[in-house]
Parts: C-alpha cells; sequence; structure tokens
C-alpha cells in the first residue's frame, strides 16, 4: 500500500503536516462557502414552492419537472464546462460560473408561468455545470491522494450546511419578506440568496491561484514540497490515465457515474422535498420547517467530516461508502411507515442524511486515483453528468407519485434499492486501485 512521500524531501511529517494545513486554510473554507451558495441557490426552489406553487399554478408533477430541467443543462455542459476549465484555469471558469448562477438564481424571482419557470430552471443548470467536478479536480492540483479525502470532506461540508444554515433563513425569509416592496415572499428569497454567489463570484479572481507556483502565500520550498508530493503520488498509482479518451471511455468512471447516481437519487429527494415530508407530517409554519429541515443535514455534516477523516486513516474507501449506503437505505425505506409522525420522519431522515450525505467525499475521492490531467477533469465531470441524470429522475418521480398518491413511499423505497444496487458497483471496484 502507497505511503505518503518522505523520501524526496527533507521535511519532517510534522513540517508536511503544516505546510497542508497552511493550504487548507487558505483554500477550503472559500471553496466552502462557495459550494454552499451553489447549492443553497439550487434547492431553496423546494421552499419557494410552498409560496410560488399556487401563483404559478404549479402541480407536485409540474413543479418536480421544474425542478429537474436544472439537471438537463447541468448534464449537457458538465464535461465541455470542466474541458474549458482545464484550458484557461479554474480562477477564471470558477468565478464565471458562480456569477452567472447567482444572476440567474436571483431571475427566477421574475417568473410568471410554468414554462418561464422551466425554462430558467434548465439556464441555471447550464450556467452552474462544471462548479462540482471543477472544484475536485482543483483540489488535485494542491493535495495527494493521501490528503484528499478529508479536503474533499471539508469541501463538500457546503452541501449539508446550505440546508442547516439556508432552511431556517428561506423560512424566515417567506414569512418576514412576504409582500415588502409588492413583493411576494418567494420572490425574495430567489433575490436575496442569489447575490452571494455573484459577490463570491467576485472573489474568486482574488482568492483562487491557478497551483502551487502561482500560490505567493507558498514560498519556494513550500512550492516545491507540493509539487514533490503530487509527483511521488501520481508515480504509485497502480493504473493512471492522463487523456481525453482514458477519462471518457473508462470502464471505472462509468461505474462511479452509476454509484453517484445512487447517492443523488436519496441526496436530492431530501434536498429538494424535506420541506414537503415536513409539511406532511403536520408543520404548517415555514420558519418551523425551516428549522426542523435543517436538523437532517446538520447530521449530514457530522457524517462527512467523520467519514472522510477515518477513510483517510485507514486508506480504505470502498467499506466507507457499502456501510453508509445499507445504513442509508434502512433509513429511507423506514420512513414510509411514518410519514405522519414528526419524530420519526427527522429522526429517520437524519440518520439517512449522515450515512448517505456522509459517504460523499470518500465517493469523490476515488476519480483521482486512478486518472490525472486532462482524464481526471474529463472522469470528475463525466461521472457527475451521469450522476446528474437523478435530479431529474428524483424530483419527477417524487412529484409524480405525491400527485398519483399523495405519499412519496414508491418512490423512496425505489431509492433505497438503487442505494444497494450502488453498494454492488462499489464492491466490483477493485481494492488495491481505490484504496489510496
Amino acid at each position: 500500500m502507497p505511503q505518503a512521500p518522505d523520501a524526496l524531501t527533507p521535511s519532517s511529517e510534522a513540517d508536511s503536516q503544516r505546510l497542508y494545513r497552511k493550504i487548507a486554510w487558505r483554500l477550503i473554507p472559500f471553496l466552502c462557502f462557495c459550494y454552499l451558495a451553489a447549492y443553497l441557490d439550487r434547492i431553496n426552489v423546494g421552499f419557494a414552492k410552498l409560496q410560488m406553487a399556487d401563483q404559478l399554478a404549479l402541480g407536485e408533477a409540474a413543479f418536480g419537472l421544474g425542478a429537474g430541467l436544472f439537471f438537463v443543462g447541468y448534464i449537457l455542459f458538465e464535461v465541455p464546462s470542466n474541458l474549458i476549465l482545464k484550458r484557461v484555469g479554474a480562477r477564471v471558469w470558477i468565478a464565471r460560473i458562480m456569477i452567472t448562477w447567482g444572476v440567474l438564481s436571483a431571475c427566477t424571482m421574475l417568473v410568471t408561468t410554468p414554462g418561464q419557470f422551466y425554462l430558467v430552471r434548465f439556464l441555471l443548470g447550464v450556467a452552474e455545470a462544471g462548479f462540482l467536478p471543477g472544484v475536485l479536480y482543483y483540489l488535485t492540483l494542491w493535495f495527494p491522494t493521501y490528503r484528499r479525502g478529508r479536503m474533499i470532506a471539508l469541501f463538500m461540508i457546503g452541501l449539508p450546511l446550505s440546508s442547516v444554515i439556508g432552511a431556517p433563513l428561506s423560512g424566515w425569509i417567506l414569512d418576514y419578506f412576504d409582500q415588502v416592496q409588492g413583493l411576494r415572499g418567494w420572490q425574495w428569497l430567489f433575490l436575496l440568496e442569489g447575490i452571494p454567489s455573484v459577490m463570491l463570484g467576485l472573489l474568486a479572481l482574488r482568492m483562487l491561484p491557478e497551483g502551487p507556483k502561482q500560490a505567493d502565500w507558498l514560498d519556494i520550498t513550500e512550492q516545491g514540497q507540493v509539487l514533490r508530493d503530487l509527483t511521488l503520488d501520481e508515480a504509485q498509482s497502480p493504473a493512471s490515465g492522463e487523456s481525453f479518451r482514458q477519462g471518457f471511455f473508462n470502464l471505472k468512471v462509468w461505474m462511479l457515474g452509476g454509484i453517484d447516481f445512487a447517492i443523488l437519487l436519496s441526496a436530492y429527494a431530501m434536498g429538494f422535498w424535506m420541506p414537503t415530508f415536513i409539511r406532511n407530517a403536520g408543520v404548517t409554519d415555514a420558519s418551523q420547517i425551516g428549522l426542523l429541515t435543517a436538523l437532517p443535514s446538520l447530521a449530514a455534516v457530522f457524517g462527512m467530516l467523520g467519514l472522510g477523516a477515518s477513510s483517510d486513516r485507514f486508506r480504505e474507501r470502498r467499506w466507507h461508502i457499502i456501510l453508509p449506503f445499507w445504513i442509508g437505505a434502512a433509513a429511507m425505506a423506514a420512513s414510509t411507515g411514518f410519514t405522519d409522525n414528526l419524530i420519526a420522519t427527522v429522526l429517520l431522515f437524519s440518520i439517512a442524511q449522515a450515512a448517505i450525505i456522509g459517504a460523499v467525499p470518500v465517493f469523490f475521492s476515488l476519480p483521482a486515483t486512478f486518472l490525472t490531467g486532462t482524464a481526471a477533469a474529463t472522469g470528475f465531470a463525466l461521472a457527475c453528468s451521469l450522476a446528474n441524470i437523478a435530479g431529474l429522475v428524483s424530483n419527477t418521480l417524487i412529484g409524480v407519485t405525491l400527485q398519483l398518491t399523495g405519499k412519496s413511499g414508491g418512490a423512496l423505497w425505489f431509492f433505497a434499492a438503487c442505494l444497494v444496487l450502488g453498494s454492488l458497483l462499489v464492491i466490483a471496484l477493485p481494492a488495491r486501485v481505490v484504496n489510496r
């Protein structure tokens, strides 16, 4: 099993730890806030639905379609976006992504018909395409494989934090901004939550160096240490690929897409529909719905940090995904028997989110264990593109199920089964390749 590189540097392990902590403090908090803003702009439509559905005459199925159309644009432009990022650099392209998605998210306040809602959601997906795989690729320029699980976990806590922070905030905006200046609460929601993305996009131009050589806050010795660590880590990869072809026509990448598809079916069901689940359990006040929606996401924060750190410590990836999949599937299936019980609903979805979302950073440490360069950029984007078909499937399926039966049980059982099938794909990945 590969060990942390130390033969090529006089630095002690303590010096190496200090160096990577320094890099992490410079990059990860900012990237985490960016991801928080991205995911908030993606899922705040779930709260806006509590008001806008009646005003725009959106039924459950129509809302599910609109929420899902985001992923059509996202899927179509994911790989091209990441290839452009590889060519023009992460700093400029991540900034472009954030500014355009912030503007389009704010423009959702202007929609007056279902057709306009569908169009804006599609364009929002086009704008955001490439952000997550782009950042994951960017992290490969700074951290060797054996440090990446924890860094991805710290970055990706922006996902559950978007709900921990955004859910109470969204509920409060709906309640207290309704009819201010003649606008409905849902319109203020899109406007106020789109502004941070634009501001962070502008800051990205200043905060994100293209790589260690461009980081003026690292001295020459530190820059050299990072580059040596990355070079040795890449040399120890048992099967690395560098070209577009090796990233796109790679069975393991397509397997990763299937695994992530299983994750996102459940993640998006909880992210977009949790306010509806809680309302159906008997809560009507938007502020209370916001606070209760935050609890499962808070559990996901601890799940991410715990699983990411444990996976790095033991240099083990597969079972840190398989076991959470099984736990999450059991919790989601069990939730279908307690749809009218508020406490059970919140508790079971908390377990599900801690397990399923907790496994996400471990999963996203996998592509770079066997891909580098253009292949890594392509592989990250392709896996994300395949997986984000789940956003369309998940939202549409829950919307149709709710409209036809009044309950989401059938859809949740299907998502749980997909997690079990996804765990079989994880088992099929060769341990000698991914456990690094």
